[in-house]
């Protein structure tokens, strides 16, 4: 490892030229008891075929790659649910979305999700004496109710009451009002001249409607929803009025959230730091800036990649100028598995030409099937991890909250993170096995559990596909769903009725983990 070669050569020219060896030996020691920087890259809807290192076809992504080469990649990390909201706070907080009741897809006036009395992971960094940041994507909710928010003011609830310092953040979703940043607790640039309204029940008069104004969608044509609410010549869900100055433009989203994640970097450079980077990329509505147009041959959805890998790349860029690679701890993964038609025209399906986003799996964002949670995963750290290790370790998204909390030597209070276990050594590349089994959830609260060899799907209800998602199978059905992932990696053939003492133990499981509510 190359921090206890450093540590090695200290001592070897300790014996050598003692002036030499005081000024080497001191810059050793402080890399040696400074905890390591964390950051968390979280990309949106990126599926488990989408970059180079995972098998890509048509679109390059060199930043993402040479992460892969110097780090660990993971084949079998999963993300706790195929849908955002419930993937994310199971994320920060360590427990199963699946717990709680108010965990579905958020809306974007909803209440904050993730409470101020629960321990988050952003907590944990603050308590260990690390500066704490969120960018990018939030989805989690702001303010004490839902539809209550007051967006022209401070909110009285926010990311600093759940362990934050810093945060600039997007509510909820590209393609949900409101479209305004929030930094720090309140809109970014708010405009005084233009007052903020937003609702999830009723539109507002005069404001013209997507639906009702196709020829306002000049950026982009919705295909199955998403036709209220026009911001920046694109459809939204939800209704909005005002915003003016604050308003974004889509095409500079990543600049916005890349400028403002390296500020943090670079503000906090001589402390260690905990970073939270949440990418809007490749979630709809795609519409990358105008210098990725172009970039991968696929249309929109492909550029968006490409957009992704370049703030990969300047977060890494950072990292390197500053001298902190070596002691940053750098995960890069995504929240779900892929999805192409996600209601706006931009022709994801129709210019793929050979890529396959779910990387040979079965299934997509939404669904119980594989490339629902299964994600890709990897890791740096250059003090401690071997570069070019790949790794089949079974790991998930929960219990990174357990496995930092082990990482700084921090004692949880009772009740945190009850779900997550300390698993560090499978994430970085130490331990081949990580998890004896991964719980997944679909977007209809169905849950499956995943062995070294096995996946079990339990019965459950739900439509066979989603009007505003054409041409995904959801998997939902009313019989038992097992899988040899070792014969039968893509899922094809049902063998809960051969073997049936297996799809009963696997059923057991779920049941245990659910008595522990």
């Amino acid at each position: 490892m190359t921090r206890y070669r450093k540590k090695t050569e200290c001592l070897l020219l300790a014996g050598g030229v003692a002036a030499v060896a005081s000024s080497a030996c001191s810059s050793a020691s402080k890399e040696e008891t400074r905890s390591p920087n964390v950051i968390i890259i979280l990309a949106d809807d990126l599926g488990f075929g989408d970059l180079g290192c995972y098998g890509a076809k048509n679109v390059s992504t060199p930043n993402v790659d040479r992460l892969c080469r110097e780090g660990v990649q993971l084949s079998n990390a999963y993300a706790v649910a195929s849908v955002s909201t419930p993937s994310r706070y199971s994320l920060l907080t360590g427990e199963y979305a699946w717990r709680r009741n108010d965990t579905g897809v958020a809306v974007g006036d909803a209440g904050m999700i993730i409470r101020p009395e629960q321990y988050s992971m952003a907590d944990l960094f603050k308590n260990a004496g690390y500066a704490t940041g969120a960018f990018g994507k939030w989805h989690l909710g702001l303010g004490d109710k839902g539809g209550e928010q007051d967006w022209n003011a401070p909110l009285p609830m926010g990311l600093g009451d759940i362990g934050f310092d810093q945060s600039y953040i997007m509510a909820a979703t590209g393609d949900r009002v409101p479209c305004v940043f929030i930094e720090n607790g309140r809109v970014a640039d708010w405009d005084p001249s233009a007052p903020i309204e937003v609702s999830y029940r009723q539109p507002f008069e005069g404001e013209p409607l997507g639906k009702d104004h196709p020829e306002l969608l000049y950026n982009l044509q919705s295909s199955v929803g998403h036709n209220q609410a026009i911001v920046n010549g694109i459809g939204r869900i939800g209704y909005m009025r005002g915003g003016g100055k604050a308003l974004w433009k889509d095409e500079n989203i990543a600049d916005s959230l890349t400028t403002h994640a390296l500020a943090f970097i670079r503000q906090n450079k001589d402390r260690p730091f905990f970073m939270y980077l949440a990418t809007n990329d490749v979630h709809v509505p795609r519409f990358p800036h105008e210098r990725f147009r172009g970039k991968s041959g696929m249309g929109l959805r492909g550029d968006a990649i490409v957009e992704f890998d370049w703030t990969v790349g300047e977060v890494m860029r950072q990292l390197r100028e500053l001298g902190l690679e070596e002691n940053t701890l750098l995960i890069v993964t995504s929240d779900n598995g892929p999805v192409l038609d996600d209601g706006y025209q931009d022709q994801a399906r129709e210019l793929l030409n050979g890529h396959d986003p779910s990387g040979q799996l079965r299934g997509n964002k939404y669904t119980v099937y594989e490339a629902g949670a299964r994600v890709p995963a990897l890791v740096r750290w250059p003090a401690r991890v071997a570069p070019g290790t790949v790794s089949g370790a079974l790991v998930s998204h929960v219990d990174l909250f357990a496995s930092f909390a082990g990482l700084l030597e921090a004692r949880l209070p009772r009740g945190a993170a009850p779900d997550s276990q300390r698993a560090l050594e499978a994430w970085l590349g130490e331990d081949p096995v990580g998890r004896d089994y991964v719980i997944a959830q679909a977007n209809n609260r169905a849950l499956s559990v995943r062995t070294a060899r096995w996946k079990y799907i339990e019965p459950s209800n739900g439509p066979l596909s989603y009007s505003w998602a054409p041409g995904i199978e959801l998997g939902f059905l009313s019989q038992p769903q097992l899988f040899d992932l070792l014969s039968d990696p893509a899922e094809r053939h049902n063998v809960a009725t051969h073997h049936p003492d297996t799809a009963a133990r696997l059923h057991a499981i779920l049941s245990m983990e659910r008595s522990r509510d």
